[in-house]
């Protein structure tokens, strides 16, 4: 089950497909991302989601100020996020030897080696697909998609305006603690300065406290309000009841 579908309320455009791969669960998110969601569009993408098949719905991960709908859809929290900024100002200093990693650009058959990676550093709800991974790499204009020489690990940065995104980091659990991930990070915030970029951004689950610290030894600060991805059970949440189209003449 890979298809795309669409639906639509007073302009506002909503997607219901996949997560990540995922045959069960299905992902609903508006179109552009950041609208403002007309109540009922969400029912509409649920009950689509339901006829798919899907048995849950989340949707990426949102402020709070994006929640109005979807909470009164039924969707509770699933999964809390940090937001972290970073303004570029005082970068670490890439030329210190842990710090000195080769890496080189990934494209064809390296996206297999970046994917079996993915599949080692993450639990499976976070891990991505090659639809998933491809949606990352197009999310912005433009972006840093690096994986290290050896094979260890991979970062993907992207750029949209003055603004940056630290979209992807993984390492082998075998190469944590090493520094590369590190490495990898100061060499995507080094590119973006670069460009001139004014902040760079980059989230991460609440309880992965590993990798807030290593964002905050670089130099990034959490923001006051973070991020969630909100679910819905579909199975606790029946489908509302057809209207009763009144007697037959």
């Amino acid at each position: 089950m890979t298809a795309t579908d669409t639906v639509t309320a007073r302009g506002v455009r909503m997607r219901v497909r996949p997560w990540r791969g995922r045959s069960d669960t299905a992902e609903l998110s508006s179109v552009p991302a950041g609208a403002m969601v007309p109540p009922g569009l969400v029912a509409l993408a649920v009950e689509r989601a339901r006829t798919r098949g899907y048995a849950t719905v989340v949707t990426p991960a949102l402020p709070v100020g994006e929640w109005r709908a979807y909470i009164d859809a039924g969707f509770s929290v699933r999964e809390e996020l940090h937001l972290l900024a970073h303004d570029l100002l005082d970068l670490p200093d890439r030329r210190a030897p842990e710090r000195r990693v080769r890496t080189r650009r990934v494209h064809g058959r390296a996206r297999a080696r970046v994917l079996a990676i993915d599949r080692t550093a993450f639990d499976p709800f976070w891990r991505l697909d090659a639809d998933a991974l491809e949606d990352a790499v197009r999310a912005t204009p433009s972006t840093r998609f690096r994986l290290d020489r050896d094979g260890h690990g991979y970062a993907l940065t992207g750029r949209a305006g003055d603004r940056g995104y630290l979209q992807r980091l993984a390492v082998e659990p075998a190469a944590q603690g090493s520094g590369l991930g590190s490495a990898l990070v100061v060499d995507g915030l080094w590119w973006l300065r670069r460009w001139r970029v004014r902040e760079a951004l980059v989230n991460t689950q609440t309880s992965n406290e590993r990798a807030v610290a290593l964002y905050e030894r670089l130099g990034f600060r959490r923001r006051s309000e973070g991020l969630a991805v909100l679910e819905l059970d579909l199975a606790s949440h029946p489908a509302p009841p057809s209207p009763d189209p009144g007697p037959v003449p």
